[in-house]
C-alpha cells in the first residue's frame, strides 16, 4: 500500500526535506534520484544538495526536486552553502559518511536532536569506507560523530546497522534500498537468454556466443560480444571502480587458472580508478585473458552479453551489479561478504573473499553446467521480485520523516 504523508494543516506549507549527497556513488545517487521522485509525487518538497556534476548525470530537477550545487569539500564556504539550503527544512537526510558530517556541521548550533527547534538529521549508510591504518582510526571517529548526531541512522544491510549501533547511534534501523529497475536491452529478453543456455542437438550451449537469437536481436548481441572480443569464448564481466577493495587482484589470480579451460574465457572489467596501472601491468606481464574497458554507460548491454557476472569485492552492501545481474538473469559469482548473502539468497554462487581457487572453481563449474546456470537465472528473478520496490522504499522513508518531523510542525 502506498504511504501518503499526512497533509499539512490549511495554510501550512508541505513537508520540506533536504537530501544531501557527498561524492555520490552510483548506488546512493540512483537512490536519491528515485527517492526524490517518489517524495515529490506524494506532495513533499525536496531539495537535493550535491556536487554539480551529479545533477548532470542524474537529473534531480527532472524528478521534481530543487537542486543546489554544493561541493563535496567540508570547507567553510561549502558548509555555509549547505546551511542556507537547509534553513527552512523540516528534515535533512544525508547519504553517506561525508555528506552526514557536512550536514551535521551545517546544522550545528541548534538544540540537541529531537528537541523542538532542531532540524532532525536522518543518515543513510549505503556503504562503508575501506581505509587502513591511521586513516581507519580517523574513519571510526567520524562514524561515531555522525552516528551520535543523527536522529535516525539507516543501514542498507544488517552489518551496517550493527556498525551504527556500535558507533553510538541512538536509533539504527535496517532500510534496504530499491534501485530503479534496470533498463532491459532490446536484444535480450528472458526467453532468449533461457534458450541460449539450453543444449542443442549437438550438445553445445550458448556459453561461447551461440545465442540462438535471430534478426536484429541476434545481430545486436553478436555485435556486443564482438566489440569485447568474445564471439567464440565465454564472457565474464566485472563492473566497479578500480580500487583495492574490489578484489581485482584475486580476480586476476583466478584468470590465470582459467587459461587452462577450452575455450579460454575472456574477463572484462568495466570501471576506472587508481589501480588501473598496476592491474594493466600485471595483465600484460602475465598474458592474462583480461580486458580493462574503462567506465561505461552501457552496463545493461554488457550484462546481457555476458555469460557470468563477477563480484570479488572485500565488502559490499546492496551492490548495484548484483542488483542488475539478478534482474537480468545473468549468473552471478560473488564474495560472501557484507550484505551480499542477504541480498542474493540462493540466487548466486558465493565464495570467500580473497580465495582465488574458490572463485576459479565456481566459475569453471558454472561454465560447464548449463542446468546450474539456468537454475541461477530462475532463482535470480525470484529473488529480485522479493526485493522492496521503489514505492516500498519511499513509503518506509516517508514514515520515518513523519515520525521525526510531524511533532515539530503542529
Amino acid at each position: 500500500m502506498t504511504h501518503v504523508s499526512s497533509p499539512p494543516p490549511q495554510g501550512r506549507p508541505p513537508l520540506h526535506t533536504v537530501q544531501v549527497l557527498g561524492g555520490g556513488s552510483a548506488g546512493s545517487s540512483a537512490h536519491v534520484r528515485s527517492l526524490a521522485a517518489g517524495l515529490v509525487a506524494r506532495g513533499v518538497r525536496v531539495t537535493v544538495c550535491a556536487p554539480a556534476e551529479l545533477d548532470g548525470m542524474y537529473d534531480f530537477g527532472g524528478a521534481g526536486a530543487e537542486f543546489v550545487p554544493v561541493p563535496r569539500r567540508s570547507d567553510p564556504a561549502s558548509v555555509v552553502a549547505l546551511r542556507g539550503a537547509c534553513a527552512d527544512a523540516d528534515l535533512v537526510h544525508a547519504h553517506g559518511l561525508h555528506a552526514a558530517l557536512r550536514s551535521s556541521l551545517a546544522l550545528r548550533g541548534r538544540r540537541p536532536a529531537l528537541l523542538p527547534g532542531r532540524t532532525p538529521l536522518v543518515v543513510t549508510w549505503h556503504t562503508r569506507a575501506h581505509a587502513e591504518g591511521a586513516r581507519a582510526r580517523v574513519q571510526r571517529l567520524l562514524e561515531r560523530r555522525v552516528a551520535r548526531s543523527s536522529a535516525v541512522l539507516l543501514g542498507t544491510s544488517s552489518d551496517l546497522v550493527d556498525r551504527a549501533r556500535g558507533s553510538g547511534a541512538r536509533d539504527a534501523r535496517l532500510a534496504p534500498v530499491a534501485f530503479p529497475a534496470p533498463r532491459r536491452p532490446a536484444f535480450d529478453g528472458p526467453d532468449e537468454r533461457d534458450e541460449r543456455d539450453e543444449p542443442d542437438e549437438t550438445g553445445e550451449t550458448g556459453v561461447t556466443g551461440e545465442t540462438g537469437e535471430t534478426g536484429e536481436a541476434g545481430t545486436a548481441h553478436h555485435k556486443a560480444r564482438a566489440e569485447l572480443g568474445a564471439v567464440d569464448r565465454p564472457l565474464l564481466l566485472a563492473v566497479g571502480s578500480l580500487d583495492r577493495y574490489r578484489g581485482y587482484e584475486t580476480l586476476l589470480d583466478a584468470a590465470r587458472t582459467w587459461r587452462g579451460l577450452d575455450p579460454v574465457p575472456l574477463v572484462v572489467i568495466a570501471g576506472e580508478g587508481p589501480e588501473r596501472g598496476p592491474l594493466r601491468r600485471r595483465i600484460d606481464a602475465e598474458g592474462l585473458p583480461v580486458r580493462l574497458i574503462g567506465r561505461r554507460d552501457d552496463v545493461p548491454e554488457l550484462l546481457a552479453a555476458a555469460d557470468v557476472a563477477l563480484l570479488p569485492s572485500r565488502w559490499e552492501s546492496r551492490s548495484l551489479l548484483a542488483h542488475e545481474a539478478l534482474h537480468a538473469g545473468v549468473p552471478l559469482v560473488a564474495t560472501a561478504v557484507g550484505g551480499l548473502p542477504e541480498l542474493v539468497g540462493d540466487a548466486a554462487e558465493l565464495v570467500p573473499y580473497g580465495d582465488a581457487p574458490a572463485l576459479a572453481e565456481a566459475v569453471a563449474r558454472l561454465l560447464a553446467d548449463p542446468s546450474r546456470r539456468a537454475r541461477l537465472r530462475a532463482n535470480g528473478r525470484v529473488q529480485a521480485a522479493s526485493w522492496p520496490t521503489e514505492d516500498d522504499t519511499v513509503a518506509q522513508i516517508l514514515s520515518v520523516y513523519d515520525e521525526l518531523a510531524q511533532p515539530f510542525r503542529r
